[in-house]
Protein backbone atom coordinates (compact mmCIF):
# COMPACT_ATOMS: atom_id res chain seq x y z
CA UNK A 1 0.00 0.00 0.00
CA UNK A 2 2.77 2.36 0.91
CA UNK A 3 4.51 1.71 -2.42
CA UNK A 4 1.33 2.37 -4.35
CA UNK A 5 0.68 5.56 -2.38
CA UNK A 6 4.20 6.81 -3.02
CA UNK A 7 3.88 6.10 -6.75
CA UNK A 8 0.54 7.91 -6.91
CA UNK A 9 2.01 10.96 -5.12
CA UNK A 10 4.93 11.14 -7.52
CA UNK A 11 2.62 10.92 -10.51
CA UNK A 12 0.45 13.74 -9.14
CA UNK A 13 3.47 15.94 -8.54
CA UNK A 14 4.75 15.37 -12.08
CA UNK A 15 1.43 16.09 -13.76
CA UNK A 16 1.49 19.90 -13.25
CA UNK A 17 5.06 20.01 -14.48
CA UNK A 18 4.16 18.19 -17.69
CA UNK A 19 1.08 20.34 -18.17
CA UNK A 20 3.07 23.52 -17.67
CA UNK A 21 5.71 22.33 -20.10
CA UNK A 22 3.10 21.59 -22.76
CA UNK A 23 1.30 24.93 -22.36
CA UNK A 24 4.47 27.09 -22.32
CA UNK A 25 4.29 29.62 -25.20
CA UNK A 26 6.71 29.17 -28.07
CA UNK A 27 9.38 31.87 -28.42
CA UNK A 28 8.07 34.76 -30.52
CA UNK A 29 9.65 35.64 -33.84
CA UNK A 30 12.18 38.50 -33.75
CA UNK A 31 10.73 41.89 -34.76
CA UNK A 32 11.30 42.83 -38.38
CA UNK A 33 14.38 44.94 -39.08
CA UNK A 34 13.35 48.49 -40.08
CA UNK A 35 14.19 49.76 -43.52
CA UNK A 36 17.38 51.69 -44.04
CA UNK A 37 19.09 53.23 -47.03
CA UNK A 38 22.33 54.83 -48.13
CA UNK A 39 22.91 57.68 -50.59
CA UNK A 40 25.75 59.02 -52.71
CA UNK A 41 26.35 62.05 -54.93
CA UNK A 42 27.58 62.11 -58.50
CA UNK A 43 30.13 64.72 -57.39
CA UNK A 44 31.24 66.32 -54.17
CA UNK A 45 32.26 69.64 -55.74
CA UNK A 46 30.57 71.81 -58.36
CA UNK A 47 32.51 74.61 -60.06
CA UNK A 48 30.61 77.69 -61.21
CA UNK A 49 31.84 80.61 -63.27
CA UNK A 50 30.82 83.27 -65.74
CA UNK A 51 30.66 80.77 -68.60
CA UNK A 52 29.03 77.90 -66.72
CA UNK A 53 25.34 77.32 -67.30
CA UNK A 54 22.84 75.35 -65.27
CA UNK A 55 24.16 72.02 -64.07
CA UNK A 56 22.64 68.80 -62.79
CA UNK A 57 23.30 66.80 -59.67
CA UNK A 58 22.53 63.09 -59.49
CA UNK A 59 21.75 61.60 -56.08
CA UNK A 60 21.62 57.82 -56.04
CA UNK A 61 20.90 55.36 -53.26
CA UNK A 62 19.86 51.87 -52.24
CA UNK A 63 17.20 50.55 -49.87
CA UNK A 64 18.00 47.83 -47.36
CA UNK A 65 15.48 45.48 -45.71
CA UNK A 66 12.70 46.74 -47.96
CA UNK A 67 9.29 45.12 -47.46
CA UNK A 68 8.45 43.18 -50.67
CA UNK A 69 4.74 43.87 -50.27
CA UNK A 70 5.21 47.63 -49.90
CA UNK A 71 7.69 47.59 -52.76
CA UNK A 72 5.27 45.80 -55.09
CA UNK A 73 2.54 48.30 -54.25
CA UNK A 74 4.85 51.23 -54.90
CA UNK A 75 4.29 52.67 -51.44
CA UNK A 76 7.89 53.69 -50.80
CA UNK A 77 8.49 57.39 -51.49
CA UNK A 78 11.71 59.36 -51.48
CA UNK A 79 12.27 63.11 -51.30
CA UNK A 80 15.67 64.59 -52.13
CA UNK A 81 16.51 68.18 -51.17
CA UNK A 82 19.58 70.30 -51.85
CA UNK A 83 19.79 73.24 -49.46
CA UNK A 84 22.22 76.08 -50.00
CA UNK A 85 24.21 77.94 -47.33
CA UNK A 86 22.08 79.65 -44.70
CA UNK A 87 22.45 83.32 -43.87
CA UNK A 88 20.50 86.26 -42.46
CA UNK A 89 18.59 88.37 -44.99
CA UNK A 90 16.77 91.68 -44.86
CA UNK A 91 13.64 92.19 -46.97
CA UNK A 92 12.75 95.83 -47.62
CA UNK A 93 9.55 97.35 -48.90
CA UNK A 94 10.00 100.29 -51.26
CA UNK A 95 7.34 102.72 -52.36
CA UNK A 96 7.47 105.57 -54.83
CA UNK A 97 6.90 108.90 -53.09
CA UNK A 98 7.05 112.17 -55.05
CA UNK A 99 9.00 110.39 -57.78
CA UNK A 100 11.56 108.92 -55.37
CA UNK A 101 11.77 105.30 -54.22
CA UNK A 102 12.15 105.17 -50.44
CA UNK A 103 12.12 102.35 -47.89
CA UNK A 104 8.83 102.12 -46.03
CA UNK A 105 9.57 99.05 -43.95
CA UNK A 106 11.84 96.05 -43.56
CA UNK A 107 12.03 92.64 -41.93
CA UNK A 108 15.12 90.61 -41.01
CA UNK A 109 15.02 86.82 -41.31
CA UNK A 110 17.54 84.39 -39.85
CA UNK A 111 19.11 81.24 -41.32
CA UNK A 112 17.48 81.51 -44.75
CA UNK A 113 18.74 78.90 -47.26
CA UNK A 114 20.31 80.66 -50.23
CA UNK A 115 18.91 77.98 -52.56
CA UNK A 116 16.47 75.10 -52.27
CA UNK A 117 15.97 72.40 -54.91
CA UNK A 118 13.57 69.51 -54.28
CA UNK A 119 12.89 66.32 -56.22
CA UNK A 120 10.38 63.64 -55.24
CA UNK A 121 8.83 60.42 -56.48
CA UNK A 122 5.38 62.04 -56.43
CA UNK A 123 3.93 65.43 -55.51
CA UNK A 124 4.84 65.93 -51.88
CA UNK A 125 1.21 66.55 -50.91
CA UNK A 126 0.51 62.94 -51.94
CA UNK A 127 3.48 61.52 -50.03
CA UNK A 128 2.80 62.56 -46.42
CA UNK A 129 0.37 64.64 -44.34
CA UNK A 130 0.86 68.38 -44.31
CA UNK A 131 1.82 68.39 -40.62
CA UNK A 132 4.63 65.89 -41.28
CA UNK A 133 5.93 67.96 -44.19
CA UNK A 134 6.00 71.07 -42.01
CA UNK A 135 7.81 69.32 -39.17
CA UNK A 136 10.49 68.02 -41.54
CA UNK A 137 10.76 71.29 -43.49
CA UNK A 138 9.92 69.59 -46.78
CA UNK A 139 8.74 71.89 -49.56
CA UNK A 140 9.44 75.48 -50.44
CA UNK A 141 6.21 76.61 -48.82
CA UNK A 142 7.22 74.92 -45.55
CA UNK A 143 10.42 76.88 -45.09
CA UNK A 144 10.08 78.50 -41.70
CA UNK A 145 11.67 81.92 -42.16
CA UNK A 146 12.52 82.93 -38.60
CA UNK A 147 12.56 86.67 -38.19
CA UNK A 148 14.79 88.62 -35.88
CA UNK A 149 12.83 89.99 -32.90
CA UNK A 150 11.73 93.55 -33.77
CA UNK A 151 13.07 96.56 -31.93
CA UNK A 152 10.85 98.45 -29.53
CA UNK A 153 8.06 100.22 -31.32
CA UNK A 154 8.66 98.44 -34.63
CA UNK A 155 5.58 96.96 -36.29
CA UNK A 156 5.43 94.99 -39.51
CA UNK A 157 3.47 92.30 -41.30
CA UNK A 158 5.89 89.37 -41.03
CA UNK A 159 3.92 87.09 -43.35
CA UNK A 160 3.87 89.73 -46.07
CA UNK A 161 7.65 89.98 -46.04
CA UNK A 162 8.05 86.19 -45.84
CA UNK A 163 5.82 85.80 -48.92
CA UNK A 164 7.86 88.41 -50.76
CA UNK A 165 11.09 86.61 -49.89
CA UNK A 166 9.69 83.30 -51.10
CA UNK A 167 8.43 84.91 -54.34
CA UNK A 168 11.79 86.52 -55.12
CA UNK A 169 13.65 83.25 -54.51
CA UNK A 170 11.23 81.33 -56.73
CA UNK A 171 11.29 83.86 -59.58
CA UNK A 172 15.09 83.82 -59.63
CA UNK A 173 15.11 80.02 -59.91
CA UNK A 174 16.86 79.52 -56.57
CA UNK A 175 13.81 77.76 -55.08
CA UNK A 176 12.28 74.93 -57.11
CA UNK A 177 10.31 71.70 -56.76
CA UNK A 178 10.08 68.84 -59.26
CA UNK A 179 7.85 65.80 -58.77
CA UNK A 180 8.56 62.55 -60.57
CA UNK A 181 12.28 63.35 -60.81
CA UNK A 182 13.19 60.28 -58.73
CA UNK A 183 13.02 56.84 -60.30
CA UNK A 184 13.69 53.32 -59.09
CA UNK A 185 16.14 51.80 -61.54
CA UNK A 186 15.70 48.39 -59.86
CA UNK A 187 13.75 46.92 -56.97
CA UNK A 188 15.88 48.73 -54.37
CA UNK A 189 18.07 51.21 -56.29
CA UNK A 190 16.87 54.75 -56.94
CA UNK A 191 18.21 57.83 -58.68
CA UNK A 192 17.27 61.51 -58.37
CA UNK A 193 18.07 64.27 -60.88
CA UNK A 194 18.28 67.81 -59.57
CA UNK A 195 18.45 70.75 -61.98
CA UNK A 196 20.65 73.48 -60.49
CA UNK A 197 20.45 77.18 -61.36
CA UNK A 198 23.32 78.86 -63.17
CA UNK A 199 23.89 81.31 -60.29
CA UNK A 200 24.08 78.61 -57.63
CA UNK A 201 25.54 80.28 -54.51
CA UNK A 202 29.01 79.20 -53.47
CA UNK A 203 29.66 77.47 -50.17
CA UNK A 204 28.56 74.34 -48.37
CA UNK A 205 25.32 72.77 -49.55
CA UNK A 206 23.53 69.87 -47.85
CA UNK A 207 21.83 67.09 -49.83
CA UNK A 208 19.04 65.48 -47.80
CA UNK A 209 17.23 62.27 -48.71
CA UNK A 210 14.07 61.34 -46.78
CA UNK A 211 12.42 57.91 -46.98
CA UNK A 212 8.68 57.41 -46.46
CA UNK A 213 6.73 54.17 -46.15
CA UNK A 214 3.00 54.41 -46.85
CA UNK A 215 2.98 58.07 -45.83
CA UNK A 216 5.04 57.62 -42.64
CA UNK A 217 8.53 58.98 -42.12
CA UNK A 218 11.15 56.22 -41.87
CA UNK A 219 14.65 57.63 -42.06
CA UNK A 220 16.79 60.50 -43.36
CA UNK A 221 20.32 60.64 -44.78
CA UNK A 222 22.48 63.65 -45.74
CA UNK A 223 25.69 64.41 -47.63
CA UNK A 224 27.69 67.62 -48.12
CA UNK A 225 28.24 69.28 -51.49
CA UNK A 226 30.63 72.19 -52.05
CA UNK A 227 30.12 74.85 -54.71
CA UNK A 228 33.23 76.83 -55.66
CA UNK A 229 34.07 79.56 -58.15
CA UNK A 230 36.53 79.11 -60.99
CA UNK A 231 38.44 81.34 -63.38
CA UNK A 232 38.67 85.11 -63.02
CA UNK A 233 35.68 85.21 -60.65
CA UNK A 234 37.50 82.99 -58.17
CA UNK A 235 40.64 85.16 -58.38
CA UNK A 236 38.64 88.34 -57.78
CA UNK A 237 36.78 86.74 -54.87
CA UNK A 238 40.00 85.57 -53.22
CA UNK A 239 41.62 88.99 -53.74
CA UNK A 240 38.62 90.79 -52.23
CA UNK A 241 38.60 88.47 -49.21
CA UNK A 242 42.31 88.96 -48.52
CA UNK A 243 42.58 92.66 -49.40
CA UNK A 244 39.27 94.26 -48.56
CA UNK A 245 40.45 97.89 -48.38
CA UNK A 246 42.52 97.66 -51.56
CA UNK A 247 39.68 95.95 -53.40
CA UNK A 248 37.30 98.75 -52.40
CA UNK A 249 39.74 101.40 -53.60
CA UNK A 250 40.23 99.64 -56.94
CA UNK A 251 36.46 99.30 -57.37
CA UNK A 252 35.98 103.06 -56.81
CA UNK A 253 38.75 103.90 -59.27
CA UNK A 254 37.26 101.59 -61.92
CA UNK A 255 33.84 103.18 -61.43
CA UNK A 256 35.24 106.70 -61.77
CA UNK A 257 37.25 105.79 -64.86
CA UNK A 258 34.25 104.06 -66.46
CA UNK A 259 32.06 107.13 -65.89
CA UNK A 260 34.69 109.52 -67.22
CA UNK A 261 35.45 107.37 -70.25
CA UNK A 262 31.76 106.92 -71.06
CA UNK A 263 31.16 110.64 -70.85
CA UNK A 264 34.14 111.28 -73.11
CA UNK A 265 32.98 108.75 -75.69
CA UNK A 266 29.39 110.00 -75.86
CA UNK A 267 30.11 113.69 -75.45
CA UNK A 268 28.16 115.85 -77.83
CA UNK A 269 29.95 118.57 -79.73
Amino acid sequence: MKGRALLLALSLLGAPLCASAQTAPAPSDPPPVPESFQIGLSTETIAVGASSGGQRLVVFGALDNADPRVMRQGRYDIVVILEGPRSNLVVREKKRTFGIWINRGSERFEAVPASYALASTRPIRDIAPAVTLRQLGIGTQNQAFERTPPTKGQRSDTQQYADALFRLKTESGLYSETSGAIEFVSATLFRANLALPADLPVGRHVARAILFREGSFVRERSEDLWVVKTGIENQISVFAARNGALYGLVAVMVAVFTGWFGRLMFKRD
